[in-house]
């Protein structure tokens, strides 16, 4: 049975960050809007199948292969660039500030828990006004392997020198809930992108409709 966490750790991508403004930056460099869930499809499925054959996956590189496959190798190297720059530029859904200042009002530790680069990652927190609410960043780049290996929950796990079944996972995605889960720490999912969790994956230890209801219950756990 979960138990409260001693820290909770955010996804970054769909769970904290919009990405629909990546629409735009394609736009600009001559592609439809409409390719941004296909391009970031593929981008997942290529980290991971890399993360499955044992080699590491580098986010930006990854991002900027499966943008060159997608767009057909139309785009320069400057304008696939600058479309990959817009993940540091992306805003934050409504809920993200009031969940992460729930938790850290009750006196828990927040983390970010993302595939993104740590660079890249600090500098969305800091403008998204993110970065006072944020003690952890642990990124694939520290773990070595993408989600959902259990690898990446257990590094969490270690830098924040927590037990893993007092470290919780909030994302919008059932399979990094999934892996979380798997992992042996608690996952609080948000139905916000999937609506309901998918009858494949573990069922998450708390779920709402916003983040800021998922933390609620996260923090009402004994």
């Amino acid at each position: 049975m979960a138990v409260r966490p001693n820290v909770v750790f955010f996804d970054v991508l769909e769970t904290l960050i919009n990405l629909a403004p990546l629409a735009d930056r394609l736009e600009e460099v001559g592609q439809p809007g409409i390719i941004l869930e296909p391009w970031f499809l593929r981008f997942q499925r290529d980290a991971m199948a890399l993360t499955l054959a044992g080699d590491s996956a580098p986010f930006d590189a990854v991002a900027r292969e499966a943008l060159r496959t997608e767009t057909r190798l139309t785009l320069s190297e400057r304008e696939i660039e600058y479309v990959v720059d817009g993940f540091s530029t992306l805003p934050t859904f409504d809920d993200a500030v009031p969940a992460l200042k729930k938790i850290a009002d009750a006196g828990v530790a927040v983390g970010c828990l993302t595939v993104n680069s740590p660079e890249r990652t600090r500098r969305f927190l800091e403008g998204a006004g993110l970065i006072r609410f944020v003690d952890h960043i642990v990124t694939a780049q520290d773990a070595g392997v993408w989600k959902p290996h259990p690898d990446i929950y257990r590094c969490a796990a270690q830098v924040t020198e927590t037990p893993i079944e007092r470290l919780a996972l909030v994302a919008v995605h059932a399979w990094d809930c999934h892996g979380a889960k798997r992992a042996g720490a608690v996952a609080g999912w948000c139905a916000r992108l999937e609506y309901e969790p998918g009858d494949v994956f573990l069922p998450a230890d708390v779920m709402g409709e916003t983040l800021v209801e998922v933390a609620d219950k996260l923090m009402s756990l004994n």
